[in-house]
């Protein structure tokens, strides 16, 4: 496991990181998507399974979904898990926010 740090503190990563917005970050030499709604943060593959849209472009539901922009297939954000829709599974990583900023772990 690979380790990476966002931000250099809570409020700074807070501030990275509007609420229900999806960013694009680099870790390393792999692109993902960081969102959060309120303090519990979610890091993702940055492409659909399925037809490989981009989803920064989509959005962040109440039920701690990332919905993506060209079918609205759905899936959950702590196990990457489809909720609606039929494809594979989206790949999620482990984070945690810190004084230190947001910790996230890629395999």
């Amino acid at each position: 496991m690979k380790t990476f740090t966002l931000g250099n503190s809570d409020n700074q990563v807070l501030e990275l990181i509007p609420n229900k917005q999806i960013k694009l970050v680099s870790v390393g030499a792999t692109q993902i998507c960081v969102s959060r709604i309120e303090t519990k943060f979610f890091a993702f593959q940055k492409l659909c399974p399925h037809r490989m849209a981009s989803l920064k472009e989509g959005f962040v539901t109440d039920f701690e979904e990332v919905v993506c922009p060209l079918h609205q297939y759905r899936f959950d954000l702590n196990t990457g898990e489809v909720r609606a829709g039929s494809c594979d599974s989206l790949i999620t990583y482990q984070t945690k926010l810190t004084e230190e900023g947001l910790t996230i772990l890629l395999p």
